[in-house]
């Protein structure tokens, strides 16, 4: 009974022996699972993306050249309006007396002209008739000696020279008088250019988005930063918009003119195509950006002057390169790179180099080839020559990328 019982403990520690060697050796034939990506060709776009707000092209507050009362204001907010368009008048009494007074002295001034060319007239006539009564003594004077007494011919010639200065006396008055004259018409001219001052037009074609004044209302003359001259109205430019985008320092050798952009309007759920229209090219030391605008068509009035817009800034472009996803490279931005290919089951180690960089995908300018299979996701645990089963990863997919 004893001997029974003995073969039986030995029969069932055999049998344990053997569940046990069975089980490690299963243990140590488990082969980790890790997900692969395919690497092939993709289109990679670098874009920065921003957020904007729309500003009209250009906004002034419209102001007064002269002081006047407003007699007649013909716009109120919203209108829209073309260039030179009447805004508004003012009634200014000293300046159209300034203008009836300045028409006076061009006038006068006529009139001095008139009675100079008369004065040469006479003093021509008085010049000749002196040179031709000095010429004649002293012919006779020189034909017959003795004949004309000396004191005949001093006088003659006296009055031949005093004809000459009265007549070089009056050439002098007309000039004088078309200098007046010169004169008179620029102080009317000036009289007239502030009487057209009186008429406030628009100086570009836009929108009134605000209006300062009303009729009667007392208009300061606004040629001086220091005053507190009241503007009559404000008027924007809403045809053409602008977008002010604050570039960072790091993407400020990226920025070109004509650099390609897209403009999402989510509030009216538009996309806009657009283009760099001017930069800075100067960093803001306090935001260590770079004001870069882009110009925005608005035709039509759809887009408002506050309306914020997502702006989409295409900085670098790779067609048809070969990629691979942004989480397969270990070391991005350092000076090794690494990527985990599966080869015949087994992992290999491989140093790469990069190019653009997306946020899903990387470029791969050396260690790869099309068709490597890559690891992806997490590395940890995995080492060179170490044996694997790769499955495709979840997004992967044969579809471009960008």
């Amino acid at each position: 009974m004893r001997q029974a019982t003995t073969q039986v403990l030995i029969a069932a520690a055999v049998t344990g022996l053997l569940t046990s060697c069975r089980s490690n050796t299963q243990q140590a034939d488990v082969v980790p699972t890790v997900p692969v990506a395919t690497v092939g060709l993709a289109s990679l776009e670098n874009d920065l993306v921003l957020t904007a707000e729309f500003r009209p092209y250009q906004e002034v507050d419209v102001m007064a050249k002269i002081a006047g009362y407003v007699k007649k204001i013909g716009v109120d907010i919203g209108d829209h309006v073309q260039r030179d368009a009447i805004l508004a008048t003012l009634e200014v009494p000293e300046i159209q007396d300034d203008v009836a007074k300045a028409k006076a002295g061009v006038s006068g001034a006529e009139a001095n002209i008139v009675t100079a060319q008369a004065a040469i007239e006479r003093a021509h006539a008085g010049a000749n008739i002196a040179s031709l009564s000095f010429k004649r003594i002293q012919d006779v004077a020189t034909r017959d000696r003795g004949l004309v007494p000396k004191q005949e011919i001093d006088v003659a010639q006296s009055h031949d020279l005093e004809a000459a200065a009265q007549l070089a006396s009056a050439t002098s008055a007309l000039r004088s008088a078309q200098e007046s004259k010169i004169e008179a018409e620029s102080e009317y001219s000036r009289a007239i250019a502030m009487m057209q001052y009186a008429t406030i037009r628009a100086p570009f074609t836009g929108v009134i988005t605000k209006r300062y004044a009303n009729t009667g209302s007392m208009i300061q003359a606004g040629i001086s930063s220091q005053t507190q001259a009241m503007p009559v109205v404000r008027l924007a430019q809403n045809d053409l918009l602008r977008l002010i985008l604050p570039v960072p320092v790091s993407e400020v050798a990226s920025i070109r003119d004509g650099q390609s952009v897209d403009v999402n309007v989510v509030s009216i759920g538009r996309t806009l195509r657009g283009t760099v229209t001017r930069y800075a090219d100067s960093v803001q030391m306090a935001t260590r950006t770079m004001d870069t605008e882009v110009d925005v068509p608005n035709p039509d009035g759809s887009l408002v002057p506050g309306m914020y817009a997502e702006v989409h800034l295409h900085l670098a472009a790779r067609p048809n390169v070969l990629s691979v996803p942004i989480d397969a490279v270990d070391g991005l931005g350092t000076s090794v790179q690494q990527v985990y290919i599966v080869r015949d089951g087994m992992v290999q180690l491989t140093n790469v180099k990069t190019g653009l960089q997306t946020s899903t995908r990387v470029e791969i300018l050396d260690g790869l080839k099309s068709g490597d299979k890559v690891i992806v996701g997490r590395h940890t645990g995995l080492s060179d020559g170490e044996k694997v089963e790769a499955v495709p990863a979840m997004y992967e997919s044969s579809a471009s990328h960008s």
